[in-house]
C-alpha cells in the first residue's frame, strides 16, 4: 500500500510541475526550464525579432559570429521547418575570464540565441541562462560578477527585442 501511495504522490507532483511550466510557457512570461533555457514570447515575427536582436547585440558592442538559418538548411534537403534561426555572438571581454576559470565553458561560448516560431505562428526568443552555465561548469565564485553582468545584459537585450 505504501508503494502505491508513493507512486501516486510522485505522479501528482510531476503533473503539478508540468502544469506550472506549461502555464508559464503559454502565458508568454519569462520561463526557465530545468535545463537552464530562458524563453520569451516576442511581439514580432521571426524575421523582425532576429533583425532587432542582431541590431541590439551590435549596438552593445558585441561581435556577431554567425547567423544560422536552420529552416533554410532544412529546405535545402527538402524538409519543412518553421522559422528557426540561431545567432551566435559575444564579447571576448566577458567570455575570456570565464574560460580562464574553466576552458570547458568554451563549449557554451560564444553566447547563442534562438528565434523560432511555433505551429500557432507565435515567435519566441530563447537563450541559455549564464547562471546555469556557471553551475554546469562549476565556475569559481570569482566568476560571479561576470556571470551576473552577462545575465543582466542578455535579459535586457531579450526584453528589448521582444517587447513592442
Amino acid at each position: 500500500m505504501e508503494f502505491v501511495r508513493t507512486v501516486a504522490i510522485a505522479l501528482i507532483t510531476r503533473t503539478v510541475v508540468f502544469a506550472l511550466i506549461a502555464t508559464t510557457w503559454l502565458s508568454g512570461e519569462h520561463a526557465m526550464s530545468a535545463d537552464g533555457l530562458i524563453t520569451l514570447r516576442s511581439s514580432f515575427g521571426p524575421e523582425a525579432t532576429m533583425s532587432r536582436l542582431e541590431a541590439e547585440v551590435r549596438a552593445r558592442g558585441m561581435t556577431v559570429f554567425a547567423h544560422i538559418d536552420h529552416a533554410a538548411g532544412a529546405q535545402a534537403v527538402g524538409s519543412p521547418l518553421r522559422p528557426t534561426n540561431l545567432l551566435i555572438f559575444g564579447a571576448a571581454k566577458a567570455g575570456t575570464p570565464l574560460m580562464q576559470s574553466d576552458q570547458a565553458i568554451g563549449i557554451d561560448l560564444p553566447l547563442k540565441a534562438l528565434v523560432s516560431q511555433d505551429e500557432a505562428g507565435t515567435t519566441f526568443l530563447s537563450y541559455n541562462d549564464p547562471a546555469y552555465l556557471a553551475r554546469r561548469h562549476g565556475l569559481a565564485e570569482s566568476a560571479k560578477p561576470v556571470i551576473e553582468a552577462m545575465s543582466a545584459a542578455l535579459n535586457a537585450i531579450a526584453t528589448k527585442v521582444t517587447a513592442p
